[in-house]
Parts: C-alpha cells; structure tokens; sequence
C-alpha cells in the first residue's frame, strides 16, 4: 500500500493537485472540532458542516472521546485555543460508531492472539494502566458526548469564554443533532 500511495504523491505534487489546498494553520472560523476516525466521516464531517479545507482543526481518534483531561486531545485543544485562535469548540459524535461498547477484554484477547505476551499486558496494568477506561467503549452515544463536553468545559486551562457544543452526527445522511 505503501508503494502505492508514495506514487500517487509524486504525481500529485507534479500536477500541483495540491492548490487546491493551499491554506495557513489558523483556522479560518476559529473552530475546533473533536471527533471519531471512523472512514465514514472523512468527507462526510467536514461537507455536512459546511467546513472546507482551512476552516477549523479537526481532531480524530476512536469514538471521539476526551479519555484524559490531560491527554493528546486537550493538549490539541489546549494549542488550538491560546496557539491558533481557536474559539469554540464542537465534540461530534456519529451513530452507528465502531468504538461504541468495545469490551477491553475481548481485545486483550485478540492482543493474545497477535502474540503480544501476558508480560507486555501485566507490564502496562504495572504502570497504572487500567484497560477498561483505556480500551473500553461506551454505550450510551449522548453521555459519551455530555462527558467529553464538560471535560472541556471544566478544565482549568480553557478560558470561560470559548464556546463548547455537543453534537451527533449520522453516519449516513450527516444530519446533525445537538445533544449539548
């Protein structure tokens, strides 16, 4: 796959496709957006929103969940807001998501089975790790989103007056509904 994509740049880059895109790091509606990687949401997010390339930081990971009030998601947040003017602040939850009830132990098991050893997984349980916040999933979509909401919210570094809004969108049509 590699090989593939690294020759579809060379062409890209040769054929400046790349205009198209030409922005700088300040998003232009001084938005940041904290969502799932879901592949659904690649093209859909950004066009049911009406954002295009430029208009506001858009953070991924699974399930689009702040696990940690220090984490790489706040520190993201963190930088968007006092770095690059960001001003509020949509967390967008999708139907139909992929990291919704993922059990930790399942995957522990499946860890197992790609060879990873007992001592590597006791190791990380050694160092504080606790699976089942880590690599668990959530159940309820709309408590998922209220939580990563009020994280923000309260954190003691994001000031009072960045805006912050809770948001599902459907992975289908990309109807938006406000939870928050």
């Amino acid at each position: 796959m590699l090989e593939e994509i690294l020759q579809f740049n060379q062409e890209f880059v040769k054929n400046k496709g790349y205009e198209n895109y030409i922005t700088n790091k300040y998003p232009n509606k001084k938005t940041a957006i904290v969502s799932c990687m879901d592949t659904r949401l690649t093209e859909l997010l950004p066009a049911a929103l009406g954002m295009k390339n430029g208009d506001a930081k858009i953070i991924k990971n699974a399930g689009g969940v702040i696990s940690h009030p220090f984490g790489s998601v706040m520190r993201s947040l963190l930088i968007g807001i006092y770095e690059l003017g960001v001003e509020e602040i949509l967390v967008i939850g999708h139907t139909d998501c992929g990291a919704r009830c993922t059990d930790s132990h399942s995957m522990i098991q499946k860890m197992k089975a790609r060879g990873v050893t007992q001592k590597n997984i006791d190791l990380m349980k050694y160092y504080g790790i606790d699976f089942d916040s880590w690599l668990g999933g959530f159940f309820d979509l709309d408590l998922s989103i209220r939580k990563s909401v009020e994280l923000i919210r309260n954190h003691p570094l994001v000031p009072e007056e960045v805006k912050v809004y809770g948001l599902v969108i459907d992975s289908v049509t990309g109807a938006l509904s406000r939870i928050v």
